[in-house]
């Protein structure tokens, strides 16, 4: 059976029957024609013989990866966030942010490639910007870097603002996993004011499992 997980920038998939390993493939590389037999993401409608929203997806990725019966588990996509939180091994509350957390992971990303940063070398600044969207933040970066600010300073409070605000937005917990691309990325998981525990980029297939 063929899972898919259609994130905006990449597209996780896994063979149940012949993958080892679920595979990365970025989405504009994916065939027109491609079609999964479930689906969960953007574009799923679209690409797959049948879909389970993204929140059941992570939620049921999130009970299955974590053995703790109280966990609120946090999915930062390319363009929204969303997460789950567990109480007493039962769903106690979601929420899915689209607007706040708009182009987040996609932002964080296209600055890497624009400004050459290396995150894994950035500092994580003393304080940041208040950042509740990734486009419409940029004007934070530009503004500072107009004022004097380096580039990479610049950058880094933009993407501490970026996590404070995911951090809020999933009801600021002391311990809180991690799940998606930024899972990967130093700076971001470093400006978190808590424990952050990385998931990866594969939590939704595990659902769709």
């Amino acid at each position: 059976m063929l899972l898919a997980d259609f994130g905006t920038s990449y597209c996780k998939l896994l063979d149940t029957e012949q993958d080892a390993e679920p595979r990365i493939i970025p989405a504009r590389e994916l065939p027109r024609d491609f079609q999964a037999d479930i689906g969960t993401g953007h574009n799923a409608k679209r690409r797959s013989k049948a879909t389970v929203n993204e929140l059941t997806a992570l939620a049921r990725g999130g009970r299955q990866l974590i053995n703790e019966p109280d966990f609120t588990l946090l999915d930062c996509g390319s363009r929204d966030i969303k997460f789950v939180h567990f109480k007493d091994g039962e769903m106690a509350d979601m929420g899915w942010n689209a607007e706040c957390g708009a182009s987040m992971g996609f932002t964080i990303e296209l600055l890497a490639q624009y400004y050459r940063l290396d995150y894994a070398a950035v500092p994580v600044p003393e304080s940041g910007f208040s950042v509740t969207c990734g486009v419409l933040g940029l004007s934070s970066i530009f503004d500072a870097v107009a004022a004097g600010s380096s580039e990479l300073e610049a950058a880094a409070k933009f993407v501490r603002g970026i996590a404070r605000n995911a951090f809020r937005f999933a009801g600021s917990p002391e311990r809180l996993h991690l799940s998606g691309g930024l899972c990967s990325n130093p700076l971001f998981t470093a400006c978190f004011p808590c424990e952050i525990v990385p998931l990866g980029r594969f939590v939704l297939l595990e659902g769709l499992k």
